[in-house]
């Protein structure tokens, strides 16, 4: 078994992501494929959403008939599925061939494997970054047009992968929006 597992997008007849997901890693466990199909995901989030009255709950309270907030989990991409696996023949013929799946996403639906930045960008996978500087702190920006510039860190999040350092130019403080890994802690 050679070849390193990548992600692929699967496209699914809409509304049977789910389905298509349950049936393929079914189908891997029963033909004891772990270890060339790895992960199967269909991406969600959730999202809150302000439901309005309903006809009786205005008729019984009037103005003071009030929308119901509700959590809702909403597919990010419908109607596709993503697949991380080593292809193969066998791999290809076993998703393509899974019921409510329409195909590969790539030319001719031969598959084409995410690049690791589209896996990161999607969602599929999340990177994990730990930086050691906080807000005040002073921080070296390299890889960027102001490399070698310190400034002082003004915000931070981690989740978004994203810091803002207020670097001084010309005599004024000029706030620079950069990832993550474009900041470097001074060594004191």
């Amino acid at each position: 078994m050679s070849g390193e597992a990548r992600w692929y997008v699967v496209h699914t007849y809409s509304g049977y992501e789910n389905k298509v997901a349950s049936n393929l890693m079914t189908t891997v466990e029963n033909r004891n494929l772990q270890d060339m199909i790895l992960e199967v995901k269909v991406p969600t989030e959730i999202v809150t959403e302000i439901k309005p009255p309903t006809e009786a709950e205005i008729k019984k309270l009037g103005d003071k008939a009030k929308g119901k907030v509700v959590e809702v989990e909403r597919k990010l991409f419908p109607g596709y599925v993503f697949v991380k696996m080593i292809h193969t023949d066998e791999t290809w013929y076993v998703v393509r061939n899974i019921r409510g799946c329409t195909g590969f996403v790539g030319p001719s639906s031969e598959p084409v494997p995410l690049s690791k930045e589209e896996v990161y960008r999607m969602g599929v996978e999340t990177r994990v970054i730990e930086v050691s500087y906080k807000v005040g702190d002073y921080v070296r920006l390299i890889d960027c047009p102001l490399d070698g510039s310190v400034g002082v860190v003004e915000e931070l999040d981690v989740d978004k992968n994203y810091v803002r350092v207020l670097v001084s130019m010309l005599g004024r403080e000029t706030p620079v929006e950069l990832e993550l890994t474009q900041a470097e802690p001074l060594n004191d």
